[in-house]
């Protein structure tokens, strides 16, 4: 039996990842963020929305993928996380936002243990979407890990 479930997908560099839909709370147009001091680089400060502060990550950065300008396509996805016995509250900068796609649980493949692109312990899963690879987060992975998730040097770079 299969079960379909909702995911926000979003394009870095030229890859889509998705995102389950349960942990977006909103979508914001890009605003710079206030530096932190002694961030990692990926941290590349906090905003505010309505009176919540959220620290926001590079995911170009977090991934190992080469940094970008902001374009007017460019978006900050809101997350709650669950990690543990709390929420995680996070920003991650996004190349564009694509749209909410479902995907089939039933037909996500895991991620390759070798050969792959992606650190797979950063990976929940791998669906398609029409002709497309839709790479899903594990994001309680991605947020504990240090490592970037960029096994292989971007072809962009």
């Amino acid at each position: 039996m299969s079960s379909v479930w909702q995911y926000l997908t979003l394009g870095l560099d030229r890859e889509i990842f998705g995102i389950a839909i349960e942990s977006v709370h909103e979508t914001l147009d890009y605003r710079p963020p206030a530096a932190l001091p002694q961030a990692p680089p990926f941290l590349v400060g906090m905003i505010d929305v309505r009176g919540q502060s959220y620290p926001v990550i590079d995911l170009r950065t977090k991934l190992g993928l080469p940094a970008i300008d902001v374009t007017p396509s460019t978006r900050i996805i809101l997350l709650n996380i669950p990690m543990g016995a709390r929420e995680m509250r996070v920003g991650f900068v996004a190349d564009r936002v694509i749209e909410v796609a479902e995907l089939d649980s039933a037909e996500l493949e895991p991620a390759p243990d070798v050969g792959g692109r992606w650190r797979s312990t950063y990976i929940a899963g791998i669906g398609r979407r029409g002709e497309a690879f839709v790479v899903v987060f594990d994001l309680k992975a991605l947020m504990a890990g240090d490592d970037p998730a960029l096994l292989l040097p971007s072809l962009a770079a």
